[in-house]
């Protein structure tokens, strides 16, 4: 039976299992509109074709069994992520194994990495904290502009990366106009300017009125 291989997705063949392969490539390349075009494979091919279901089944099955080891891997990386900082070692061990699979890293391990990064450590350590948070970075940054290429009219593959919403603008914004209230005329927006009214004259006729007495003397 075909065992998985690696974390690549590979696959290990016994000799046997190889020599159905090629038995079964044989087959296929044969033309099939001509029955004498048999090859030294013979008419009877009942036995071959039992052969090659059930090297279809155990693909199968190693297939399957790929994928529980990639679902343990993906669990154990998660127990590593919340044993940090003590599990440092091991998670970046387990990430990078990971990463070799296809493994896309999310906001969690991004988090997790720029801690460690900002920890103390060794100068091997810390290089490689800062290669694999770089290469995490990558990764992330690929995935979210072929998600928005997915999407209809998404951005182009060498366009800026999104930005994130703005907030709401605190500076106060002048109101529009309101359709029910009627357009105002340059009148009333720029009254004329009224001048100002000049300072009350002063009475100088009793201020130097002359006494009676002085005027008959």
């Amino acid at each position: 039976m075909p065992t998985p291989y690696g974390s690549r997705g590979g696959m290990a063949f016994s000799a046997d299992e190889l020599r159905v392969l090629r038995r079964a490539l044989a087959i296929a390349l044969q033309p099939t509109h001509d029955p004498a075009a048999r090859g030294p494979l013979g008419p009877d091919r009942s036995e071959e074709v039992r052969d090659c279901l059930r090297l279809a089944e155990d693909v199968d099955e190693a297939v399957r069994e790929g994928g529980r080891q990639r679902a343990f891997l993906l669990a154990d990386l998660a127990r590593y992520r919340a044993a940090l900082p003590g599990s440092a070692g091991g998670y970046l061990d387990r990430l990078q194994e990971a990463l070799a699979t296809g493994y896309v890293p999310g906001h969690g391990d991004l988090a997790a990495l720029r801690s460690l990064c900002a920890r103390r450590a060794g100068p091997e350590e810390a290089g490689r904290r800062a290669a694999v948070l770089h290469r995490c970075e990558h990764l992330a940054e690929r995935s979210v502009r072929a998600r928005l290429r997915a999407l209809p009219g998404g951005r182009a593959a060498d366009g800026p990366a999104p930005s994130p919403p703005a907030g709401p603008d605190p500076r106060p914004r002048p109101a529009g106009p309101r359709p029910d209230r009627p357009i105002p005329t340059p009148g009333e927006v720029f009254p004329p300017r009224r001048k100002p009214a000049p300072p009350p004259k002063s009475s100088l006729k009793g201020r130097f009125q002359v006494p009676p007495e002085a005027r008959s003397a």
